[in-house]
Formats: C-alpha cells, sequence, structure tokens
C-alpha cells in the first residue's frame, strides 16, 4: 500500500475527508443517494496530508504534462489545491468561476492567463464531468491550450469517462474511487457486505437505492 494513491486514500479516510455510510447514506445536490461523501478541503487542516498532496500533485503535472506553463484550478473546491501545486512548480497560478462574478470586473477567471499558454485544470473532485469541462471550455475561450486535467479524487464514473474522451481531454488523478476501495477493505474501514454496497452504488450511483432497514420486533 505504498503507492501515492493508495497512501493517499487511507489518509483522507482517517481525517474523515472521505466518509463512507452505507447504511445511512448521503443525498448528493443532484439529488442522488450515495454511501460516500468527499470533503476533500478538510486535508487543508492536517499539514501532513496537505503537504503530501501539494507535493504529489505537483510531481504528477511535471510527470504527465512536462509542458505546462500555468495551472488554472476549478473553483472553489481546487483553488487551494491548485495554489499549493502551482507554488511547488513555480509556474503561474489562475482560477476559474462556474459562472461570471456579477459585480466589479465580472470576471470568470481570476488572475492572469495568457493567450497561447498551455494549461493544466485542477479539479478536487471529478464525478459525472460537467463542472471541470466547463472550465476547460473557459480557459480554452479564453485563448489557452488546456494540454489536460489533474484531479485530486476522481469516482470514475462511466459518463464522465465518456464525455472526457469525448473532449479529447486526458485527466488523470491523485486517487480514485477504485484504490479508494482497496485500501478501506484492507485496512478494515468498512466490513465485506459495505464493500459490496459500494462497487453496487458505482455501477449505477444514478438509480441506486439503499436497502431498508429492517426492524426486528
Amino acid at each position: 500500500m505504498n503507492t501515492p494513491d493508495k497512501m493517499l486514500a487511507e489518509k483522507l479516510l482517517h481525517i474523515s475527508a472521505i466518509k463512507l455510510q452505507p447504511s445511512s447514506p448521503f443525498v448528493w445536490s443532484s439529488g442522488w443517494n450515495s454511501p460516500i461523501y468527499n470533503d476533500n478541503r478538510k486535508a487543508l487542516s492536517y499539514p501532513d496530508v496537505r503537504n503530501f498532496i501539494k507535493i504529489e500533485m505537483a510531481r504528477l503535472i511535471m510527470e504527465k504534462f512536462p509542458e505546462a506553463q500555468a495551472v488554472a484550478s476549478v473553483a472553489n473546491g481546487a483553488i487551494a489545491f491548485g495554489l499549493l501545486a502551482a507554488d511547488a512548480i513555480g509556474i503561474p497560478f489562475a482560477y476559474v468561476r462556474d459562472t461570471p462574478k456579477d459585480h466589479g470586473l465580472e470576471n470568470t477567471i481570476e488572475g492572469n492567463l495568457k493567450p497561447g499558454w498551455k494549461v493544466v485544470v485542477i479539479e478536487d473532485l471529478v464525478s459525472t464531468g460537467g463542472t471541470s469541462l466547463r472550465a476547460v471550455e473557459t480557459v480554452s475561450n479564453a485563448g489557452c491550450e488546456v494540454i489536460g486535467m489533474a484531479a485530486l479524487f476522481n469516482y470514475e464514473f462511466p459518463v464522465a469517462l465518456k464525455r472526457f474522451r469525448e473532449a479529447n481531454l486526458t485527466v488523470v488523478s491523485l486517487c480514485n474511487y477504485t484504490s479508494m476501495l482497496e485500501v478501506a477493505e484492507k485496512i478494515h474501514f468498512i466490513s465485506n457486505s459495505e464493500a459490496r454496497t459500494l462497487r453496487e452504488w458505482r455501477e449505477n450511483p444514478g438509480d441506486w437505492m439503499p436497502e431498508p432497514t429492517t426492524n426486528l420486533l
């Protein structure tokens, strides 16, 4: 369990940045029932985890996208992680709003991205890919070349993989659902039955419903 993805998975589980509750699922903003919830920004409060992410995100960008001239984070969750990586590499940083600011300069991109720059977009969490691709489009419309995306965590949903493939976008991540589940089982963070539930949800998250609780009288 010494690969970066599995090391990060264990760290995120232990600080409750990843919460697994198969028997008491969460409801996402999309309306999906989910046995998992990510709050990756919790990692910012733990210097050892934060530093691990900074080093590994910078390494991932330099390894996969060595020609990168800047990074642009998707607001709001990825702002800090992109800034940490940009600082470690020593390249410019900006972030992308989902909608233009409603006052002042009405910016969608905060920071300075020069036309022609090769940019890596940073996400904290990739689910269906919609928000990620809107940010990519915004950066491209600013005259930059988006050479790829680096995420902290990727759910690996088929719909997102399809969207990225159709957009010809290379996406890499520090951690993903498969690695997280493997780690959670190995360290006995979840039971075998809970692992089965998490796998079932992953196959069809939009229609998944928790099993009803049986009351024994």
